[in-house]
């Protein structure tokens, strides 16, 4: 299958956005960029290193830098992090470039997936009300994607069938 346009997971942290774009990827047979995997790389370093570190304006600014790079081909299926999305000139950019996805979830499903995570270096020291204000404000940009896909209740592979369906549908793969 051809693939008119990049194809951008996005959503919270936690959602599955890798492992869905991965899933994906290998039925679409297509390359999977994961945004914060390819910083890591680059980084020789792990996100929540880089936080520590270099703080997260040196990380959203990589994230960007990253991020219109890769989003410059096509038939592509890219997993942003979480955050990437809330920029609202990077939005711009994957809008034009990308058909996006919301991986929604419930905010107590995200919340068992991220709390007391190490690796999720913006919420380490919230609590879940603090959680869920964040994946409350991130819903209302969220909301801007192309397509929301509820994924409650959903296999993986269910998950990936509603993106497929939605992207044949709407004539983005062929």
């Amino acid at each position: 299958m051809e693939i008119k346009k990049n194809i951008v997971l996005l959503g919270m942290m936690g959602s599955g956005k890798s492992t869905i774009g991965g899933l994906l990827a290998k039925k679409l047979d297509r390359v999977l960029i994961d945004i914060d995997r390819k910083i890591e790389k680059i980084q020789n370093q792990e996100i929540s290193q880089i936080f520590e570190l270099k703080g997260e304006a040196y990380f959203r600014e990589l994230e960007f830098n990253v991020t219109t790079q890769v989003i410059k081909n096509n038939d592509k299926i890219i997993s942003l992090g979480g955050g990437a999305f809330m920029n609202k000139e990077l939005r711009k950019i994957i809008k034009q470039k990308s058909k996006t996805f919301w991986l929604h979830w419930n905010a107590d499903t995200l919340i068992k997936r991220i709390i007391n995570n190490d690796k999720r270096p913006l919420v380490k020291n919230m609590n879940q009300t603090e959680i869920k204000k964040l994946i409350s404000e991130r819903n209302k940009i969220y909301y801007f994607a192309d397509f929301k896909i509820i994924c409650e209740n959903l296999k993986k592979s269910e998950i990936v069938d509603r993106i497929i369906q939605k992207c044949k549908k709407n004539e983005i793969i062929y």
